[in-house]
Protein backbone atom coordinates (compact mmCIF):
# COMPACT_ATOMS: atom_id res chain seq x y z
CA UNK A 1 0.00 0.00 0.00
CA UNK A 2 1.18 3.75 -0.72
CA UNK A 3 1.67 6.82 0.61
CA UNK A 4 1.73 10.24 -1.26
CA UNK A 5 3.78 13.27 0.33
CA UNK A 6 2.24 16.57 -1.22
CA UNK A 7 5.33 18.97 -2.16
CA UNK A 8 5.06 21.37 -1.42
CA UNK A 9 4.54 20.96 2.30
CA UNK A 10 5.27 21.83 5.81
CA UNK A 11 7.07 25.10 7.15
CA UNK A 12 6.84 28.30 4.90
CA UNK A 13 9.56 31.31 4.87
CA UNK A 14 7.86 32.87 7.08
CA UNK A 15 7.23 30.34 9.79
CA UNK A 16 10.71 29.47 9.47
CA UNK A 17 11.82 33.00 10.32
CA UNK A 18 9.31 33.39 13.10
CA UNK A 19 10.62 30.43 15.05
CA UNK A 20 14.69 30.60 14.47
CA UNK A 21 13.70 34.58 15.51
CA UNK A 22 12.33 33.01 18.66
CA UNK A 23 15.48 30.35 19.07
CA UNK A 24 18.15 33.11 17.76
CA UNK A 25 16.72 35.44 21.09
CA UNK A 26 16.85 32.49 23.80
CA UNK A 27 20.72 31.54 22.62
CA UNK A 28 21.74 35.00 22.73
CA UNK A 29 20.08 36.32 25.63
CA UNK A 30 18.90 33.25 27.48
CA UNK A 31 15.36 32.89 28.75
CA UNK A 32 12.52 33.99 29.10
CA UNK A 33 11.96 35.48 26.11
CA UNK A 34 7.99 36.99 25.80
CA UNK A 35 6.44 36.03 22.50
CA UNK A 36 2.91 38.69 21.95
CA UNK A 37 0.24 35.60 21.20
CA UNK A 38 1.80 31.97 19.96
CA UNK A 39 4.51 32.59 17.30
CA UNK A 40 2.91 30.49 14.33
CA UNK A 41 -0.22 28.41 14.85
CA UNK A 42 0.88 24.88 15.69
CA UNK A 43 0.98 22.80 19.33
CA UNK A 44 4.22 20.92 18.99
CA UNK A 45 6.29 24.10 17.64
CA UNK A 46 5.05 26.33 20.26
CA UNK A 47 5.44 23.09 23.47
CA UNK A 48 9.27 22.95 21.64
CA UNK A 49 9.75 26.75 21.97
CA UNK A 50 7.69 27.00 25.80
CA UNK A 51 10.22 23.93 26.83
CA UNK A 52 13.50 25.94 26.22
CA UNK A 53 11.84 29.25 27.72
CA UNK A 54 9.61 31.52 25.25
CA UNK A 55 6.96 33.03 27.24
CA UNK A 56 3.92 33.10 25.67
CA UNK A 57 1.60 36.52 26.19
CA UNK A 58 -1.77 38.09 24.96
CA UNK A 59 -1.58 40.94 26.84
CA UNK A 60 1.53 43.43 27.78
CA UNK A 61 1.02 44.05 31.06
CA UNK A 62 2.47 40.17 31.16
CA UNK A 63 5.71 41.25 29.99
CA UNK A 64 8.06 42.64 32.71
CA UNK A 65 9.92 46.15 32.61
CA UNK A 66 13.69 45.59 30.91
CA UNK A 67 12.45 42.01 28.76
CA UNK A 68 12.51 41.00 25.67
CA UNK A 69 9.11 40.86 23.11
CA UNK A 70 8.86 39.54 19.73
CA UNK A 71 5.89 39.99 17.94
CA UNK A 72 4.24 37.06 16.21
CA UNK A 73 4.62 35.81 12.61
CA UNK A 74 0.76 37.10 12.23
CA UNK A 75 1.38 40.99 13.18
CA UNK A 76 0.16 42.98 15.26
CA UNK A 77 -1.91 46.33 15.20
CA UNK A 78 -0.56 49.54 15.86
CA UNK A 79 -1.78 50.52 18.80
CA UNK A 80 0.10 47.23 20.19
CA UNK A 81 2.99 48.56 18.10
CA UNK A 82 2.98 51.92 20.09
CA UNK A 83 2.02 50.77 23.04
CA UNK A 84 5.20 48.34 23.08
CA UNK A 85 7.43 50.96 22.20
CA UNK A 86 6.37 53.10 25.17
CA UNK A 87 7.81 49.97 27.50
CA UNK A 88 11.01 49.40 28.27
CA UNK A 89 11.35 46.27 26.46
CA UNK A 90 14.09 45.22 23.39
CA UNK A 91 11.38 44.29 20.69
CA UNK A 92 11.60 42.16 17.89
CA UNK A 93 9.17 41.41 15.01
CA UNK A 94 8.97 38.27 13.52
CA UNK A 95 5.91 39.78 11.32
CA UNK A 96 5.74 37.30 8.20
CA UNK A 97 7.33 39.71 5.63
CA UNK A 98 4.01 38.76 3.44
CA UNK A 99 2.14 40.00 6.06
CA UNK A 100 3.81 43.48 6.63
CA UNK A 101 3.48 44.06 2.69
CA UNK A 102 -0.71 43.98 3.41
CA UNK A 103 0.13 46.74 6.55
CA UNK A 104 2.11 48.99 4.23
CA UNK A 105 -0.79 48.61 1.52
CA UNK A 106 -3.61 49.14 3.99
CA UNK A 107 -1.51 52.46 5.17
CA UNK A 108 -1.17 53.97 1.47
CA UNK A 109 -4.89 53.21 0.67
CA UNK A 110 -5.85 55.04 3.93
CA UNK A 111 -3.67 57.88 3.41
CA UNK A 112 -5.12 58.03 -0.51
CA UNK A 113 -8.57 58.15 1.32
CA UNK A 114 -9.89 54.90 0.61
CA UNK A 115 -11.93 52.88 2.97
CA UNK A 116 -10.15 49.64 3.13
CA UNK A 117 -12.25 46.17 3.14
CA UNK A 118 -10.12 43.33 4.97
CA UNK A 119 -11.24 40.05 3.89
CA UNK A 120 -10.52 37.49 6.63
CA UNK A 121 -11.80 34.89 9.44
CA UNK A 122 -12.66 37.34 12.11
CA UNK A 123 -10.79 36.91 15.32
CA UNK A 124 -7.62 35.25 14.17
CA UNK A 125 -4.93 37.58 14.68
CA UNK A 126 -3.24 38.64 11.62
CA UNK A 127 -7.00 40.26 10.77
CA UNK A 128 -6.99 41.73 13.98
CA UNK A 129 -3.63 43.19 13.30
CA UNK A 130 -4.47 44.33 9.78
CA UNK A 131 -7.72 45.85 10.76
CA UNK A 132 -5.63 47.60 13.97
CA UNK A 133 -3.29 49.24 11.31
CA UNK A 134 -5.38 52.32 11.08
CA UNK A 135 -8.21 53.55 13.90
CA UNK A 136 -11.21 54.33 10.87
CA UNK A 137 -12.09 53.59 7.53
CA UNK A 138 -11.70 49.56 7.56
CA UNK A 139 -14.42 46.97 7.17
CA UNK A 140 -14.11 43.35 7.95
CA UNK A 141 -15.84 40.73 5.06
CA UNK A 142 -15.37 37.34 6.02
CA UNK A 143 -18.14 36.16 4.02
CA UNK A 144 -20.16 37.12 0.43
CA UNK A 145 -23.32 37.85 2.90
CA UNK A 146 -20.99 40.52 5.00
CA UNK A 147 -20.76 42.67 1.94
CA UNK A 148 -23.97 44.07 1.82
CA UNK A 149 -23.33 45.50 5.45
CA UNK A 150 -20.71 47.47 4.51
CA UNK A 151 -21.22 51.28 4.28
CA UNK A 152 -18.50 53.59 2.71
CA UNK A 153 -18.56 57.62 2.37
CA UNK A 154 -17.32 57.51 -1.19
CA UNK A 155 -17.84 54.09 -3.16
CA UNK A 156 -15.14 55.27 -5.89
CA UNK A 157 -12.16 55.50 -2.80
CA UNK A 158 -12.40 51.59 -2.18
CA UNK A 159 -9.70 49.08 -1.36
CA UNK A 160 -9.38 45.64 -0.59
CA UNK A 161 -6.55 43.90 0.99
CA UNK A 162 -6.94 39.71 2.38
CA UNK A 163 -5.26 37.63 4.90
CA UNK A 164 -2.88 35.91 3.84
CA UNK A 165 -3.63 32.20 4.45
CA UNK A 166 -7.37 31.83 2.82
CA UNK A 167 -8.58 29.76 0.62
CA UNK A 168 -7.85 30.71 -2.89
CA UNK A 169 -10.77 29.68 -4.79
CA UNK A 170 -13.20 31.20 -1.50
CA UNK A 171 -10.99 34.79 -1.35
CA UNK A 172 -11.80 34.64 -5.46
CA UNK A 173 -15.68 34.66 -5.13
CA UNK A 174 -15.48 37.08 -2.38
CA UNK A 175 -13.56 39.25 -4.64
CA UNK A 176 -15.80 39.40 -7.76
CA UNK A 177 -18.70 39.93 -5.53
CA UNK A 178 -16.32 43.23 -4.37
CA UNK A 179 -16.52 44.32 -7.67
CA UNK A 180 -19.69 43.91 -8.45
CA UNK A 181 -20.72 46.41 -5.42
CA UNK A 182 -17.97 48.57 -5.94
CA UNK A 183 -16.84 48.64 -9.41
CA UNK A 184 -14.09 51.23 -8.98
CA UNK A 185 -12.45 49.09 -5.94
CA UNK A 186 -8.47 49.29 -5.93
CA UNK A 187 -6.94 45.87 -5.58
CA UNK A 188 -3.26 44.98 -4.37
CA UNK A 189 -0.44 45.08 -7.39
CA UNK A 190 -0.24 41.16 -6.11
CA UNK A 191 -2.75 38.85 -4.44
CA UNK A 192 -2.34 38.62 -0.69
CA UNK A 193 -2.54 35.18 -0.42
CA UNK A 194 1.12 34.16 -0.16
CA UNK A 195 2.72 32.22 -1.84
CA UNK A 196 3.14 29.65 0.33
CA UNK A 197 -0.89 29.23 0.67
CA UNK A 198 -1.04 29.28 -2.79
CA UNK A 199 1.39 26.48 -3.28
CA UNK A 200 0.22 23.78 -0.83
CA UNK A 201 -3.64 24.30 -1.82
CA UNK A 202 -2.66 23.31 -5.16
CA UNK A 203 -0.55 20.52 -4.48
CA UNK A 204 -3.41 18.99 -2.19
CA UNK A 205 -5.80 19.88 -5.32
CA UNK A 206 -3.57 17.76 -7.47
CA UNK A 207 -3.15 14.96 -4.85
CA UNK A 208 -6.73 14.48 -4.50
CA UNK A 209 -6.75 12.95 -7.77
CA UNK A 210 -4.61 10.45 -7.08
CA UNK A 211 -5.96 9.19 -3.67
CA UNK A 212 -9.28 9.15 -2.08
CA UNK A 213 -7.81 10.13 1.44
CA UNK A 214 -5.53 12.62 2.27
CA UNK A 215 -4.58 13.67 6.41
CA UNK A 216 -3.42 17.05 6.80
CA UNK A 217 -1.02 17.71 9.98
CA UNK A 218 -1.61 20.99 11.44
CA UNK A 219 -3.24 22.04 14.38
CA UNK A 220 -6.97 23.31 15.04
CA UNK A 221 -6.40 26.82 15.49
CA UNK A 222 -3.76 27.11 11.86
CA UNK A 223 -5.98 28.50 8.64
CA UNK A 224 -4.29 27.73 6.27
CA UNK A 225 -4.32 24.03 7.60
CA UNK A 226 -8.40 23.95 7.83
CA UNK A 227 -8.11 25.51 4.29
CA UNK A 228 -5.77 22.40 3.35
CA UNK A 229 -8.33 19.93 4.63
CA UNK A 230 -11.39 22.02 2.73
CA UNK A 231 -9.17 21.87 -0.57
CA UNK A 232 -9.26 17.96 -0.07
CA UNK A 233 -12.71 17.85 0.82
CA UNK A 234 -13.91 19.72 -2.17
CA UNK A 235 -11.86 18.08 -4.74
CA UNK A 236 -13.57 14.80 -3.89
CA UNK A 237 -11.27 12.95 -0.76
CA UNK A 238 -11.75 12.37 2.34
CA UNK A 239 -9.48 14.70 4.82
CA UNK A 240 -8.77 14.90 8.53
CA UNK A 241 -6.61 17.37 10.16
CA UNK A 242 -4.46 15.85 12.96
CA UNK A 243 -1.59 17.38 15.17
CA UNK A 244 0.38 14.02 15.00
CA UNK A 245 0.48 10.49 14.50
CA UNK A 246 -1.45 9.69 17.66
CA UNK A 247 -4.80 10.83 16.55
CA UNK A 248 -4.98 8.56 13.68
CA UNK A 249 -7.86 6.64 13.61
CA UNK A 250 -7.27 3.18 12.44
CA UNK A 251 -10.99 3.23 10.52
CA UNK A 252 -9.52 6.17 8.38
CA UNK A 253 -7.79 3.28 6.80
CA UNK A 254 -10.33 1.25 6.10
CA UNK A 255 -10.51 0.07 1.99
CA UNK A 256 -7.43 3.27 1.09
CA UNK A 257 -4.65 1.39 -0.94
CA UNK A 258 -2.88 5.06 -1.04
CA UNK A 259 -3.12 7.67 1.27
CA UNK A 260 -1.91 10.90 0.76
CA UNK A 261 -0.37 12.99 3.23
CA UNK A 262 0.25 17.17 3.43
CA UNK A 263 0.98 19.77 6.12
CA UNK A 264 0.62 23.22 7.14
CA UNK A 265 2.56 26.23 6.95
CA UNK A 266 3.28 25.91 10.56
CA UNK A 267 3.84 21.93 11.05
CA UNK A 268 7.14 20.99 11.35
CA UNK A 269 8.53 17.93 8.77
CA UNK A 270 8.91 15.90 11.97
CA UNK A 271 5.01 15.29 12.37
CA UNK A 272 4.87 14.32 9.03
CA UNK A 273 7.65 11.26 9.20
CA UNK A 274 6.11 10.49 12.35
CA UNK A 275 2.77 9.45 10.68
CA UNK A 276 4.71 8.10 7.85
CA UNK A 277 6.40 5.83 10.30
CA UNK A 278 2.92 4.89 11.80
CA UNK A 279 1.36 3.83 8.52
CA UNK A 280 4.11 1.66 7.71
CA UNK A 281 2.80 -0.87 11.06
CA UNK A 282 -0.26 -1.19 8.55
CA UNK A 283 1.11 -1.82 5.72
CA UNK A 284 1.97 1.37 3.74
CA UNK A 285 5.63 0.52 2.70
CA UNK A 286 5.26 2.24 -0.52
CA UNK A 287 6.55 6.22 0.10
CA UNK A 288 6.88 8.79 -3.01
CA UNK A 289 6.98 12.45 -2.94
CA UNK A 290 4.26 14.28 -5.37
CA UNK A 291 5.61 16.19 -7.99
CA UNK A 292 5.44 19.79 -7.40
CA UNK A 293 6.88 23.18 -6.87
CA UNK A 294 10.32 23.46 -5.08
CA UNK A 295 9.98 26.74 -2.76
CA UNK A 296 13.25 28.30 -2.63
CA UNK A 297 12.05 31.76 -0.67
CA UNK A 298 13.90 33.26 2.39
CA UNK A 299 13.23 35.46 4.39
CA UNK A 300 16.36 37.46 6.84
CA UNK A 301 16.28 37.45 10.74
CA UNK A 302 14.84 40.70 12.39
CA UNK A 303 18.11 43.20 12.69
CA UNK A 304 19.50 42.41 15.77
CA UNK A 305 19.68 39.14 15.67
CA UNK A 306 21.50 38.57 12.68
CA UNK A 307 24.99 39.52 14.20
CA UNK A 308 26.82 37.57 16.90
CA UNK A 309 26.64 39.49 19.59
CA UNK A 310 23.03 40.48 21.36
CA UNK A 311 22.76 44.05 20.08
CA UNK A 312 18.96 44.21 20.22
CA UNK A 313 17.41 46.77 17.29
CA UNK A 314 15.70 49.32 19.75
CA UNK A 315 14.49 49.83 23.82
Amino acid sequence: MKLILAQPRGFCAGVKRAIETVERALALFGPPIYVRHEIVHNTYVVGNLRAKGAVFIEDLDEVPSGSILIFSAHGVSRTIRQEAETRNLTLFDATCPLVTKVHAEVHRKRQEGHDVIVIGHKGHPEVEGTLGQSGTGMHLVSHIDDIDQVSVPDPDKVAYVSQTTLSVDDTATIIDALKKRWPKISHPPKSDICYATTNRQEAVRQLAGQTGLILVVGSANSSNSNRLREMAERNGAEAHMVDNASQIQPAWLAGHECIGITAGASAPEILVQEIVDLLAGYGYNEVSEQEGMLETISFGLPKGLRASSPSGNGR
